[in-house]
């Protein structure tokens, strides 16, 4: 209950007037999203998440998402609730530079995080529901205590490193049990013990697997929950991830100073791809020395992108561009020195990778029951959640046909 509290205080910060006065209208059907960070599609496979493999099969699930480029977690995340790809949308990495926001690079643990401005170029879901009087809540979902546009989250529960996923799920069975006007309609969950595992040991560890069942239990818990409470049968439940995890090689690093001098770019994101922005003076040099293939390695001035990754016209993509083959990471000397470990796991190349393949199932009313769908981009799932809660999308880069097999 006290974590319930302090998430309330939040929402009274976070409501617009129209909000807090107003009465929540009703949607179709409440509607559930649980990110389970870094959820490989095949970890599904593995047998040992039953409440997870019981939902795909109550309702729809994909054999696999792909992640928009580059794979990393911010990206992904604001993609799922604004169907914008990273490129439009302008969270362009987990960490970026902007000439018209900086000083400051942006970055998850950074002051600059809570700066409006390097959110505005989407309208996440929450965003919309709330300008339709619908409340809605946030346990650690990236963006959802920011001012984006003008709105937050109704209920918020901030990120907080170490948090369980029983936690979450804790919280989540609090919020339905207020008064149904003051009940969300809709609800995100940000998870990350998985990733953690998957970066600290790898994805075929035994931590991997032991938070695997940390994360089915808890989504267990909310199952039972729901259903004590009446309200199983008529929420939609979505569980999603926002990328896969990549089983890295010790050793296998490609080093940007056998290429180019280091001391002439920012580097501002390395590991499976890299932003490197070029000094004033040096773009011309640096990116004639990188542009083009290298063993393990290609990079790409920012205009020549692959047309594929959908990437390259946003100011804040950096001069030069660079992803490793699956397995490999794109490193300075500097950066290795820096390295308390080697991780054994990663996450950010390009959406091909099929060690990037990402998890999807819904189940509930709006679900038909046994549909398996083939791959597709994660940009088609925010349409699929504005029809279901029947809030009018914002322009988006999704296709909602994509789910015309699986919807009723």
């Amino acid at each position: 209950m006290k974590r319930l509290l302090a998430a309330v205080a939040v929402a009274a910060w976070g409501m617009t007037p129209a909000m807090a006065q107003g009465p929540a209208s009703k949607s179709p059907a409440p509607l559930i999203v649980i990110s389970i960070d870094a959820f490989r599609a095949d970890y599904l496979k593995r047998g040992i998440t039953p409440t997870l493999t019981a939902l795909a099969k109550e309702g729809a699930h994909a054999v696999a998402v792909h992640p928009s480029f580059p794979s990393q977690t911010f990206p992904n995340h604001y993609t799922l609730v604004t169907g914008l790809r990273p490129n439009h949308h302008g969270l362009v990495a987990n960490t970026m530079d902007d000439p018209k926001v900086s000083p400051e690079t942006f970055s998850k643990t950074a002051n600059s995080y809570a700066d409006p401005r390097w959110w505005n170029g989407g309208t996440p879901l929450w965003v919309t529901a709330g300008k339709a009087g619908k409340r809605t809540a946030s346990v650690a979902w990236p963006g959802s205590d920011v001012a984006i546009n003008g709105g937050r989250a109704s209920y918020i529960d901030p990120w907080r490193k170490g948090a369980s996923p029983a936690e979450a799920v804790t919280l989540v069975l609090n919020w339905m049990d207020l008064p149904a006007a003051q009940r969300p309609a809709l609800t995100f969950v940000y998870l990350d013990a998985v990733d953690e595992a998957g970066h600290d040991h790898g994805p075929n560890a035994a931590e991997v697997n032991t938070a695997l069942r940390q994360v089915d239990a808890a989504i267990a818990t909310l199952v039972a929950g729901l259903k004590r409470r009446g309200l199983y049968q008529r929420t939609n439940l979505v569980v999603l991830s926002d990328h896969g995890l990549a089983d890295m090689k010790k050793g296998q690093m490609v080093v940007l100073d056998e290429f180019v001098d280091t001391t002439k770019f920012k580097l501002l994101y390395y590991g499976p791809s890299a932003g490197i922005q070029p000094l004033p003076g040096h773009e011309a040099e640096v990116e004639k020395a990188l542009a083009g293939s290298h063993p393990h390695a290609t990079c790409w001035r920012k205009g020549e992108i692959p047309p594929h990754l959908h990437f390259g016209t946003n100011a804040r993509v950096p001069g030069v561009i660079c992803a490793a083959e699956d397995g490999w990471r794109i490193v300075t000397r500097q950066a290795v020195a820096n390295w308390a470990a080697e991780k054994p796991g990663d996450h950010g190349y390009p959406p091909e990778a099929r060690s990037m393949d990402a998890l999807f199932l819904g189940r509930g009313p709006s679900f038909r029951r046994g549909v398996t769908l083939q791959p597709f981009d994660n940009v088609d799932i925010y349409p699929m959640l504005a029809e279901i809660t029947g809030l009018p999308p914002e322009k988006n880069d999704g296709n909602l046909s994509t789910f015309k097999p699986a919807l009723k």
